[in-house]
């Protein structure tokens, strides 16, 4: 049987839940960590996997490493995708602490990125600070993706800073911000030294805030299906491996045993 162009699977196949959105979407947004991609593997993953990503963050301060030809490509392509690409925030937080801010802001202009992430997982930045590295990427027409939360082993969310923190974002622009969990998702924010999610305090943060405005960094399958399993196929999830993509779309859709019941018909 030859295949042509018309040929599409049964929606009832295709998306068992019946609520993904397609892409540009507000809900269940996936963000890739590109930790040094190949510009032929950066290409495979859009090829592949474009259609579920919506956002790739260049990790940390790799984004200065790459030749820029290849940097330039990665970024063009990404746009292209209609996803939004920007450097880690620890980038930006290097460029504080070198007093090379404007720099930085002109040189990811000049490269193309869409987007820029503000965070002090690091470094200590005061809240003033903070609201001007917000309204200078809103200023220069970027999407601003902020992050709550301290890299260090241990650290955990302070509720009311958190409240304060994701209020004074979003009023200044914020399109999102990110629940911090770094690339291991172990001992970090709502995730303890094992990668097991911390309910109670994740439930004190969603009865605070919405959870239409959190991106919650999910590196592990585990954290993936129980975060999915417990808010639903809607939630955004970083920090996602290139190579896992489709899995987690796949979760996102009923597609693996994991969350297959959310694809279960109503009767």
């Amino acid at each position: 049987m030859e295949v042509t162009s018309q040929l599409q699977w049964n929606p009832v196949l295709a998306d068992p839940t019946g609520v993904r959105e397609a892409k540009p979407r507000t809900l269940g947004k996936t963000m890739v960590m590109d930790k040094g991609l190949g510009l032929l593997a950066f290409q495979d993953l859009l090829h592949t996997s474009g259609e579920h990503i919506d956002m790739i963050k260049l990790g940390f301060g790799t984004s200065p490493l790459y030749p820029l030809a290849v940097l330039k490509s990665k970024i063009n392509l990404a746009k292209e995708h209609g996803i939004c690409i920007y450097p880690g925030g620890t980038f930006l937080e290097v460029a504080v602490q070198q007093d090379a801010v404007d720099s930085y802001f002109d040189t990811i202009m000049a490269l193309g990125f869409n987007g820029v992430e503000v965070s002090d997982g690091t470094i200590q930045m005061e809240r003033r600070l903070r609201n001007e590295l917000i309204g200078k990427g809103i200023a220069e027409g970027l999407t601003v993706v902020t992050e709550y939360g301290k890299k260090g082993w241990g650290s955990t969310i302070e509720l009311n800073e958190l409240i304060e923190t994701v209020l004074i974002d979003r009023e200044l622009g914020a399109s999102l911000v990110t629940i911090e969990a770094r690339e291991a998702g172990r001992g970090v924010g709502i995730f303890d030294e094992d990668g097991n999610c911390k309910d109670e305090e994740l439930q004190q943060v969603l009865s605070a805030i919405s959870n239409r405005i959190l991106l919650w960094e999910a590196p592990m399958k585990s954290q993936q299906v129980h975060l999915i399993s417990m808010l639903g196929p809607g939630i955004h999830l970083g920090n996602i491996a290139p190579e896992e993509v489709i899995a987690l779309e796949a979760l996102r859709r009923g597609l693996r045993s994991d969350t297959l019941a959310l694809g279960a018909r109503k009767e």
